[in-house]
């Protein structure tokens, strides 16, 4: 009996001297820098929610935010954020993707303007120089926007402007911008002392979209770490609602560059859109915006939705 307690005791002190059982290792790839976008993301690092789900997160920024989705279908990262609309062209070009859970589930892309500039209503874009950084969805967005106010892709001349949307904006080298977040340009045009107009696609004969999403390798969609991950995720979503200013300080945390006034403004303009259920979708909206790509020739075929995005519940 002596010994037997001997031993329990020994077993003891042996658990009780080796570390805690290490978290499981995810690596998420971002679609760009670090921004207000990803809130949740970094929130749920910075809170130890993802530790608590018994996850050992990595974001990592991508050097070419192009890679993403295609580093995931190439299995060498395990998840990415995207976008809908890129999701459902690559799924169209045989990438093995699927859509496992969503980081904003309401469209950030905009078409803007400067309020007391020449466009007042989108038909005054007939004969006007719109500039775009991303060919092939901008263009479809705008060519549906055109053509609710009577107007075709041919009726404008469109510049590629890159990424410097607001500054081609602001020197006159464009009359309106395609591609612009609504969170950060009309921000960015406010602080530079200018007001800006912004239409919204969704208002303009497109269908509502996600902007962010997470999608995964369509062989590890059953992955039993992706919904302790978006647990996580939600956690961190609700925290932000309900402790903003707490939540703000973990977001900027050893991040000086993110407590600029843009970031703060761009901050305060996204909390709304966060998806509040993140590993939940609508299957008939992602149906929808298929058939409006399959329309503007974007994709060859409308393919069933349980084909490129599920829910992991």
């Amino acid at each position: 009996m002596t010994r037997m307690f001997a031993a329990a005791a020994l077993a003891a002190g042996l658990l009780a001297s080796l570390p805690a059982l290490a978290e499981d290792k995810l690596t998420v790839l971002l679609d760009w820098f670090v921004n207000p976008d990803h809130a949740p993301l970094v929130v749920a690092k910075e809170k130890g929610f993802f530790k608590d789900a018994g996850l050992d997160v990595d974001l990592i920024a991508p050097a070419d935010p192009n890679d993403p989705p295609k580093l995931v279908a190439a299995g060498k990262a395990d998840l990415a954020i995207s976008y809908q609309p890129q999701l459902h062209m690559h799924v169209d070009q045989e990438l093995p993707l699927v859509r496992v859970g969503t980081l904003v589930d309401t469209p950030l892309n905009s078409l803007v303007v400067l309020a007391d500039g020449p466009v007042k209503t989108l038909a005054d874009l007939k004969g006007r120089k719109v500039g775009f950084s991303v060919g092939g969805f901008e263009e479809a967005l705008l060519g549906a926007m055109l053509h609710k106010a009577g107007l075709r892709l041919e009726d404008v001349t469109l510049v590629n402007v890159n990424f410097s949307l607001s500054p081609a904006l602001l020197s006159g080298q464009v009359d309106a911008v395609i591609g612009a977040f609504r969170n950060f340009e009309l921000n960015q045009l406010a602080i530079e002392g200018h007001e800006g107009r912004a239409f919204y696609p969704e208002e303009e004969g497109v269908p509502p979209y996600d902007e962010l999403i997470v999608v995964a390798h369509k062989d590890r969609a059953g992955d039993p770490r992706i919904p302790r991950f978006l647990d996580a995720v939600q956690r961190a979503t609700l925290y932000i609602l309900n402790h903003r200013e707490e939540a703000h300080a973990a977001f900027v945390k050893d991040r000086p560059e993110l407590n600029d006034e843009l970031n703060r403004r761009a901050w305060a303009d996204t909390l709304m859109r966060f998806s509040h259920t993140p590993a939940d979708f609508d299957a008939a909206r992602y149906r929808d915006f298929a058939t409006f790509l399959k329309e503007r020739g974007l994709i060859g075929r409308v393919q069933p939705v349980e084909n490129y995005a599920v829910s992991v519940r």
